[in-house]
């Protein structure tokens, strides 16, 4: 299928790496092999949901979406200066923030340093009353984007590398919002399966985690973007299937786990820094 995103800024990929055919990036190649029979067959049964799901996809199955499929993008990059403005007075306790395998572990298993920090605002299952009641303008911006189910700062260090992975989950789409990109900026990128994107501030794109995708930031500076998950759009009746599968997996151990953490982390963040 030809990429949609042709009018996205696009950059290369680092020096001596070598980009594969899409195939090789299918959702279906796992980050990790499954352990035993159990799991094999948890992921068989995902990947034929998933396949489902990527047929009754409204707007199709890219790795990158072409951003006019979603008419409120428009709006979220116009306020995106009073979002960075709200991120600029919290990035003065950058260092005081959690990463993001101290929120969900799972993340531990794709890297184990403190160069990925998280601001959360928004998470299935997550109480984040305290951070958003100091970002009231980017829980704004999260409130136009219909079906948001996750909202937080994803603010990497310079010369971080993320190896690939994949989400969890087809029935969502993933939207970064480019905040502070530092440069120069065609070294700062994301891989989404054989696509290559470079951040720009003020700028979005959409696309599909469950493609194999990895990022470079390869600069001196920080990278932050407005890291927002949201309800793939589908067509009935599983658009209503998808949504009540979205409202159990709040149920799901590893959220409920990462509930507490992020509930844990937040006071122990504004104890120290006051209200």
């Amino acid at each position: 299928m030809p990429p949609e995103a042709s009018s996205t800024p696009v950059a290369t990929v680092p020096a001596g790496f070598q980009l594969k055919p899409i195939d090789a990036y299918h959702r279906r190649h796992r980050t990790f092999p499954a352990k035993g029979l159990v799991e094999s067959f948890t992921n068989w049964l995902q990947d034929m949901v998933e396949a489902v799901i990527a047929h009754c996809s409204i707007h199709g199955d890219p790795p990158i979406y072409d951003s006019r499929h979603f008419p409120w993008v428009k709006e979220v990059e116009a306020d995106w200066q009073k979002v960075r403005a709200e991120l600029d007075a919290v990035m003065k306790y950058r260092d005081a923030m959690p990463s993001f395998q101290d929120i969900v572990k799972e993340v531990g298993m794709i890297q184990g340093d403190d160069q990925w920090k998280t601001f959360f605002l928004k998470g299935v299952g997550m109480d984040c009353e305290e951070n958003a009641r100091h970002c009231p303008e980017t829980m704004k911006v999260l409130a136009k984007i219909p079906g948001c189910t996750t909202g937080f700062f994803s603010i990497l260090s310079p010369r971080k590398h993320i190896p690939h992975h994949r989400g969890p989950w087809a029935g969502v789409l993933r939207l970064h919002l480019g905040l502070m990109v530092p440069q120069p900026s065609e070294q700062c990128r994301i891989r989404i399966a054989d696509q290559v994107y470079a951040w720009q501030e003020g700028k979005a794109v959409v696309f599909d985690d469950t493609y194999n995708h990895e990022v470079w930031n390869d600069t001196d500076g920080y990278r932050v973007v407005l890291f927002v998950d949201f309800e793939r759009p589908l067509r009935a009746p599983f658009n209503f299937i998808n949504n009540w599968i979205m409202n159990l997996a709040a149920l799901a151990p590893f959220l409920r786990e990462a509930k507490g953490k992020q509930k844990d982390s937040e006071k122990k963040f504004w104890a120290l820094f006051g209200k």
